[in-house]
């Protein structure tokens, strides 16, 4: 048998983090995934997925997710009956989340966040560098004197 599920999709609401009564962290929230497929001359539709994720990897999604971020989950489909507040059986279907994976760059914080690495030019002459190259490669002599 196989119940594998891979989604990416944007969090509707930022994910709380809960604890059970013995104390293991749990969170549920809903991913919103735009379908693939669109028909000619309609709007794209968006499925809106149920997920929940136990112990670190939901202390990793209240930490480093919010609502609007982009958020890749793989995971299983599991379904569970229940009974709501008026009585009436309900079924569940949500995704058990085993992996959380960030799928956007991060942006910098502020304006004073720190640039890129950049060599230091006291360390490196202008002759390691070619005219063009990136700062942070240094170019190596073509000697032709392999080793091997």
């Amino acid at each position: 048998m196989l119940n594998n599920v891979s989604v990416m999709g944007r969090l509707t609401a930022d994910p709380e983090l809960r604890h059970t009564t013995n104390n293991i962290s749990v969170t549920s929230f809903t991913v919103a995934v735009p379908r693939s497929f669109v028909r000619a001359g309609e709007e794209r539709q968006t499925d809106f997925i149920d997920a929940v994720a136990w112990r670190n990897s939901a202390e990793f999604i209240c930490r480093y997710f919010k609502k609007g971020q982009m958020i890749a989950l793989t995971g299983a489909i599991q379904t569970r009956m229940y009974t709501d507040r008026d009585g009436k059986n309900r079924k569940a279907v949500e995704i058990v989340v085993a992996n959380a994976f960030f799928t956007e760059s991060r942006a910098p914080a502020s304006a004073d966040a720190k640039a890129p690495y950049a060599p230091d030019p006291a360390v490196y002459d202008d002759a390691s560098f070619s005219a063009g190259a990136a700062d942070d490669f240094i170019v190596i002599a073509d000697d032709d004197d392999l080793p091997f």
